[in-house]
């Protein structure tokens, strides 16, 4: 893993993320992280008044880059031997050039933070990290902003057997894998408390194939709320990782919806790691 690209807005959120990816380049070997600030100018419209006073994008850019180096040297000091911390500000929109910006700068991760605060930050920050989950196609880990680093020794990797296929994302999820080095769970929620009947040998064997060598543990549960399923059995397991795969209309977008669900998923206290098909 040589680049990991940290988002930041410069709160306290951001700043605990990016914390824990400093953590997680010293387990993970990586080389470079990259503090990211996208900022976007209020472009005026003629014939349309407004109360905003206009920005010199120049000053916009010195204070973007000023906060960068601000935040730089308050992590200096936890800074991982052998890892270099730079920093790069855009005038953009965070979801619309991430994809862009992690293949410019070749990033193997993106790492974000989400809060538990009142409503508001939940609806601003959520969306904020599920549009860039939603416009990428790096992994993109989510840190819950009470989380404090600790290596990863245990995964849940919370799938749907009923389609694992080729779609499933096994290079960059076995890449992973291979790099936390940790102790695989692979759990699949059945709402509907059907079991998978028929089906399970044959899924088992295709993830057993998929997934030589990580010896996954294989756990099967009935659950009417699966997101809800997905956190206590990683609760119980004492998981330090939770692994989706990212769907349209699929889990990851149910984790996060405007509901009771969306306030167990961002008040966790387990980082999540979307992949993408």
């Amino acid at each position: 893993m040589k680049t990991i690209i940290v988002p930041t807005d410069f709160s306290a959120t951001a700043y605990n993320a990016a914390r824990y990816a400093l953590g997680l380049a010293a387990q993970m070997g990586t080389a470079r992280i990259l503090l990211y600030h996208a900022y976007e100018l209020i472009v005026p419209i003629p014939d349309v008044p407004t109360s905003i006073p206009m920005v010199d994008p120049n000053e916009l850019k010195a204070a973007s880059l000023e906060g960068l180096e601000h935040m730089k040297q308050d992590l200096l000091p936890i800074l991982p031997g052998g890892v270099q911390l730079e920093y790069r500000a855009d005038n953009n929109l965070l979801a619309a050039n991430i994809d862009t910006l992690s293949k410019e700068e070749r990033a193997d991760l993106i790492i974000m933070g989400t809060t538990g605060g009142s409503q508001l930050e939940e609806i601003l920050i959520g969306s904020n990290t599920i549009d860039v989950v939603k416009h990428t196609s790096c992994p993109v880990m989510i840190i819950p902003s009470n989380v404090s680093f600790q290596p990863i020794k245990k995964i849940v990797f919370a799938c749907d057997f009923k389609k694992v296929g080729t779609g499933t994302p096994i290079y960059p999820l076995k890449r992973l894998l291979n790099v936390f080095d940790g102790e695989l769970h692979v759990l699949n929620i059945d709402k509907e408390g059907k079991g998978l009947a028929g089906d399970t040998p044959e899924a088992s064997l295709l993830l057993d194939t998929l997934l030589e060598g990580h010896h996954p543990k294989y756990h099967f549960i009935d659950h009417p709320n699966v997101v809800q399923g997905i956190m206590e059995f990683a609760d119980k397991e004492k998981a330090d990782l939770i692994i989706t795969i990212p769907r349209k209309h699929g889990l990851f977008e149910s984790i996060f919806k405007r509901s009771r669900t969306a306030q167990l998923a961002f008040h966790t206290h387990i980082p999540m790691l979307a992949i993408h098909e």
